[in-house]
């Protein structure tokens, strides 16, 4: 797709800014800020990428030696646990709405990515999506840098994976089953409460739980793989024993392949940001969280929910949950956490 391909359509609408965020127009790669009543409240910082691909180094505390690409940063599904939230203080903006509303596109990443990959001696072993943002967020289907992407991977035959909670991955489902035929393609769809009220209420700018699993059995109709991730599992909210059965249970009815779990986890700094939204949502459960989330007893939960949903895995007729699932998206010793990109802010 040619730059301006790129863009917004119907510019007279647009609000351009080439000063919206000083921090970001001091960083050589700053091209414009790019404001549109489609995304009401969101600002799009276009930004030229130096490097696409990102390598993750052998003594990293996580994914060590992996690959990532990351087109974004920031995401407009504005779930208030996400992981990757502390990640966007390292270009001088908060882990709460600026998070959410404050969105870097790297434009010019499939040119980047494919000058790379014709240099590379020794090429990615695999490649992990998803590992920090979501690459199908809305703004994808604006800027549609995961066809390029796509491509670009499959004619080096380079495996690679995408975990995500945007239907919109549907729209590349043909040309990843090209992509299949040439390298090993892992899929993840993201999703972890039928309660779409309570859903819409914690992760609002996410399509709801039955567009998701509508995204898995599109997926295997296509004739790829699918795990389900169902993460993250909320205590006393979306945890009881028939909430998990019930959520297995559709899972296995949309086809997927393989389940993995994980139960909350908080960094200190997401914590902020989940508690508000807790003390508005929920105030009766502050309490029993404040004490989960801070006594250690964390770990206590996660055994706790591992003996409670491992029997409902079995009985639905999914394989074991293991750290072989985990390495198909590059997640073992994760822990929820995002793999950032080393040398932040200055990675454009």
């Amino acid at each position: 797709m040619s730059e301006e391909g790129m863009r917004w359509s119907g510019q007279r609408t647009d609000r351009v800014d080439t000063g919206a965020l000083p921090g970001l127009a001091r960083l050589t790669g700053f091209v414009r800020s790019v404001r549109t009543p489609e995304f009401r409240g969101v600002t799009f910082h276009e930004v030229l990428a130096k490097s696409a691909l990102n390598h993750v180094p052998a003594d990293a505390r996580m994914l060590p030696g992996e690959y990532t690409i990351n087109p974004y940063r920031g995401c407009t599904h504005a779930c208030q646990y996400c992981f990757a939230r502390p990640t966007h203080t390292r270009l001088g903006l908060d882990v709460s709405g600026d998070f959410d509303n404050e969105i870097i596109v790297k434009t010019n990443i499939v040119e980047v990515l494919r000058t790379e990959l014709a240099r590379k001696r020794k090429l990615p072993p695999r490649v992990a999506f998803g590992t920090n943002t979501d690459v199908y967020q809305r703004a994808e289907g604006r800027y549609e840098l995961m066809p390029g992407i796509i491509d670009a991977l499959a004619g080096h035959r380079i495996p690679f994976s995408i975990l995500t909670k945007g239907p919109l991955i549907r729209r590349d489902l043909p040309r990843l089953a090209r992509a299949a035929r040439g390298a090993t393609v892992h899929l993840g769809v993201s999703l972890s409460m039928l309660d779409e009220d309570l859903q819409q209420s914690v992760e609002f700018g996410t399509a709801t739980t039955s567009a998701r699993l509508a995204t898995v059995r599109a997926i295997r109709d296509a004739g790829l793989e699918c795990t389900a991730f169902l993460s993250p599992i909320l205590p006393r909210l979306s945890d009881s024993p028939e909430q998990l059965e019930e959520l297995v249970a559709a899972v296995a009815a949309a086809g997927a392949t393989d389940v993995l779990y994980h139960p909350l986890y908080l960094s200190s700094a997401v914590k902020e940001v989940f508690f508000a939204w807790l003390r508005r949502a929920h105030p009766g459960l502050v309490a029993e969280y404040t004490k989960l989330y801070s006594s250690g007893s964390e770990t206590a939960y996660r055994h706790e929910i591992g003996a409670r949903i491992r029997p409902l895995i079995a009985k639905y007729g999914f394989p074991e949950p293991d750290a072989t699932i985990e390495d198909k998206f590059a997640l073992n010793g994760r822990r929820g956490q995002p793999a950032e990109e080393p040398g932040q802010p200055t990675l454009f």
